[in-house]
């Protein structure tokens, strides 16, 4: 699955299940563009892929605010080129009881992982739709499709991106532009750890037990490694993956 002359841009990808894909996008001979609110951590994953002999930009972003996108989306076509394919990744989760979520707890979810998604795919398909192809892919979650306890915010964000996958997927079918979700349960990442320091500050439990009760929740007992969803997101931005459209897999 080579993406030889390939422009990538990753959001979210200094850490985590971003910074996992973005690596596995230049090893396949992408030049890719990685954008996160961390600069240093961004360089760092920059530099790694230059290291493999392809190109590589780190810029610093807010994928919450518009103009902040905007100029994410004219610097990847000035360093790199328009982006061919595209990995919304960057975003938040914090869990609290539905009637102890406040407002801004709520409106971070939603600016984040939900319209954060819409104002990156907003800047990026014009120039998709002019080239007349492209790959969008979007990291949402098991908890796009089933609830959770203790995490409505989170649910209702990752929900609101897989309809906007799916939506989008129908509308831009026509001009050779593929959407499509990832879903993970939970991931190896520090997001989850941040959970697990939740679960042991609210009820006591052990650190090692806190994690089990969340591998649990996989049939396979076990989290997932952010590098096994990279490997989805290379076949899905692939030439391959050309007749898998609109879908959110698990």
């Amino acid at each position: 699955m080579s993406l030889a002359g390939n422009v990538a841009l990753v959001t979210g990808g200094g850490r985590g299940i971003g910074r996992a894909v973005a690596l596995a996008l230049g090893r396949a001979g992408a030049d890719v563009a990685v954008a996160a609110r961390s600069p240093a951590q961004i360089d760092a994953v920059a530099a790694e892929i230059r290291q493999s002999g392809r190109r590589a930009v780190a810029i610093p972003c807010d994928v919450g605010e518009r103009r902040d996108v905007e100029r994410l989306v004219k610097t990847v076509e000035t360093e790199l080129g328009p982006p061919e394919i595209l990995v919304n990744s960057a975003g938040v989760a914090a869990s609290a009881k539905f009637v102890e979520t406040d407002d801004d707890l709520w409106e971070r979810h939603l600016r984040v992982n939900l319209t954060g998604t819409f104002y990156v795919c907003r800047a990026v398909v014009p120039g998709m739709i002019q080239r007349r192809g492209g790959r969008i892919i979007n990291i949402a979650s098991t908890s796009g499709k089933v609830p959770y306890l203790y995490v409505a915010a989170y649910c209702a964000s990752k929900h609101g991106v897989v309809g906007l996958t799916r939506a989008m997927a129908l509308e831009l079918a026509r001009y050779g532009i593929t959407v499509n979700a990832i879903c993970p349960g939970w991931v190896q990442t520090e997001l989850t750890d941040q959970t697990v320091e939740n679960i042991v500050a609210r009820t006591g439990m052990a650190p090692e037990d806190a994690v089990k009760t969340l591998a649990q929740m996989s049939p396979q007992n076990r989290l997932i490694q952010p590098e096994e969803i990279a490997t989805l997101a290379l076949l899905l931005a692939s030439r391959d993956a050309y007749g898998i459209n609109g879908q959110a897999i698990n």
